[in-house]
C-alpha cells in the first residue's frame, strides 16, 4: 500500500494496478551485473514430494503491522534469504507479483526499512510458467530467455522494474514446523515512488494469479490456496495462508467472478444507502487490501455524498472544508475524540451481491467501516471518488472497510467471505475465535 495526493487532499491508496497488467523490460539486467548475481543457478526448487508437509491442516499466521490512519499503510514481515533476513511487505491482494528492493546494484531505490535485498543467483528463466503468468500472451517474449524480466505500476505512480529470482523463505506453520520453500520474488533494481510516498522494503503480491506467494506455496503442498487478513479499527491485526483458522460454516460467502479472473471480485454490487436501494446495480466491485480507502465510481459517490449530507441536515455538523485530510470531513462543537461520539448520527451502508441470478449477500458498513476522526478532531468520509482517482469504472473496498472482520479469499472453491471477528487476537489455534 503506499500513500497518493490528489490534487491538494492527502489520500491513503491502492496497489492496485493500472489494468492489473506486467509488462516487458528491454533490460537484460543480470547478464549486465554479474559481479552480483551471476548466471542462472542449476539448484533445483524443491519438490512438494520431499516436503514433510502436506495440503490438509496447515497455515501460516503473519502479525500485522500499521493502520488506515494515520499511518495510511499495513505491512507484515517475510523473513527471506539463507541466512534469512527480515524484509517490511505491503500485503496487496490486487496484484500477483511479491518483490523487495533489491541491490542488485539498484540503480533506483526508495527509502526501505531494512538494508537492500541482495538476490540468490537462482534466475527464473523466461519460458517458465510463472513468468509467463506474469504477461500477456501478446506482451510475452525473451530478450534473455535465462531470466525473466519485469515491469509493474500502480495506481499511485509507482513502479518496479526488475527480474525474477528463487529464494529461501522461512515459515512458521501452525503445525509447529518450520519449513523454507523455495519461492519466485521480483529483485526490484528500479524503482518510483508514487505521488507521495512512504518507506518500503516491498510488496506481498496475494492475488489469485499463479505467481502469487499462496499460490507457489499450494503448488507445493504446502498451504490451501487460501489467504485471509483480519484488520483491527484500532491499529494491527494478522494475515494468513492456509484455511485451518476458521470455521467455515460461520462465515458470509460469495462466488468469485469468473468473467474478471484477475483480481478478487465478486461481480457487480447494487449500493443500498439507509437500508434503502439507490437503483444502482451495476458496480463492478473489487476487493484489495492495498487501498486504504474505499473506492465508488462518481455516479455512486455523489450519490452517497448526497444522501449522507441530507441525513446530517440540521444535526449538530457543518463541513470543515480547511481539513485536507480527506475529500469531505466534518466539524462539530468541538472536537471529536473517537468515532463513538459521532457513529449515532450517521447510517449503515451495504453493498449487495448477486445480482446476477445468484443467491444474494450482503457486505455491510457500519459507520466505523467508512468514517474516521482526522488528527484535527473531525469526522471524514472514508469513500472516495474511485473516477476522479483514475480507477475509471472500478469500486474497490478497501481496508477501512474490512476493518475488525475477517476476509477470506478461497482460491481453492473460488469464493470470497468474511465476518465479524477481534482482529486484536492473534490466532493461537486451529480454530479462531470468531465474534
Amino acid at each position: 500500500m503506499r500513500q497518493r495526493k490528489v490534487g491538494l487532499v492527502m489520500l491513503c491508496v491502492s496497489m492496485l494496478l493500472m489494468g492489473w497488467s506486467m509488462t516487458m523490460s528491454s533490460a537484460s539486467f543480470f547478464g549486465k551485473h554479474q559481479n552480483r548475481c551471476g548466471r542462472k543457478s542449476m539448484l533445483p526448487v524443491e519438490a512438494s514430494s520431499s516436503l514433510e508437509l502436506n495440503r490438509v491442516g496447515s497455515s501460516v499466521v503473519f502479525p500485522v503491522h500499521g493502520n488506515v490512519y494515520p499511518i495510511g499503510s499495513y505491512n507484515v514481515t517475510l523473513n527471506i534469504g539463507q541466512p534469512p533476513k527480515p524484509y517490511f511487505v505491503d500485503p496487496d491482494t490486487g496484484s500477483d507479483l511479491t518483490w523487495l528492493q533489491c541491490d542488485a546494484p539498484c540503480r533506483r531505490c526508495t527509502e526501505t526499512h531494512h538494508p537492500l535485498y541482495r538476490p540468490s543467483n537462482d534466475l527464473v528463466p523466461c519460458n517458465d510458467p510463472l513468468c509467463e503468468s506474469l504477461h500477456s500472451p501478446l506482451a510475452h517474449g525473451c530478450d534473455d530467455p535465462e531470466q525473466c524480466d519485469y515491469e509493474i505500476d500502480y495506481a499511485d505512480g509507482g513502479s518496479s522494474l526488475g527480474v525474477l529470482v528463487r529464494d529461501a523463505f522461512s515459515f512458521n506453520f501452525t503445525s509447529g514446523s518450520q519449513q523454507k520453500p523455495r519461492l519466485a520474488l521480483g529483485c526490484g533494481y528500479d524503482q518510483l515512488p508514487g505521488a507521495s510516498d512512504h518507506p518500503m522494503d516491498g510488496v506481498l503480491g496475494l492475488g489469485r494469479g499463479k505467481a502469487s506467494i499462496v499460490s507457489q506455496l499450494s503448488s507445493q503442498g504446502l498451504v490451501r490456496n487460501v489467504v485471509g487478513h483480519c484488520f483491527s479499527g484500532g491499529g494491527g491485526g494478522f494475515l494468513f495462508f492456509g484455511d485451518e483458522l476458521y470455521d467455515s460454516s460461520r462465515i458470509t460467502w460469495t462466488p468469485m467472478s469468473q468473467d474478471y479472473s484477475k483480481h478478487y471480485s465478486p461481480g457487480f454490487a447494487e449500493l443500498i444507502l439507509g437500508g434503502k436501494s439507490t437503483g444502482l446495480k451495476n458496480l463492478f466491485t473489487v476487493f484489495d487490501s492495498g487501498s486504504s480507502f474505499t473506492y465508488l465510481r462518481s455516479q455512486a459517490y455523489q450519490a452517497l455524498t448526497s444522501w449522507i449530507k441530507k441525513e446530517l441536515n440540521g444535526k449538530p455538523f457543518k463541513e470543515a472544508s480547511d481539513d485536507r485530510t480527506l475529500p469531505l470531513c466534518w466539524k462539530g462543537r468541538k472536537p471529536f475524540k473517537s468515532l463513538r461520539d459521532v457513529k449515532k448520527y450517521f447510517k449503515s451502508l451495504a453493498l449487495i451481491f448477486g445480482n446476477d441470478g445468484r443467491a444474494k449477500t450482503k457486505f455491510e458498513l457500519a459507520p466505523e467501516a467508512y468514517l474516521l476522526i482526522s488528527a484535527k478532531g473531525n469526522v471524514c468520509l472514508g469513500i472516495l471518488d474511485g473516477t476522479e482517482a483514475g480507477l475509471q469504472d472500478f469500486n474497490v473496498i478497501g481496508d477501512i472497510s474490512m476493518q475488525d472482520k475477517m476476509v477470506i479469499y478461497d482460491n481453492e472453491k473460488q469464493v470470497i467471505g468474511w465476518v465479524s471477528a477481534n482482529c486484536d487476537q492473534q490466532p493461537k489455534s486451529s480454530r479462531f475465535s470468531i465474534r
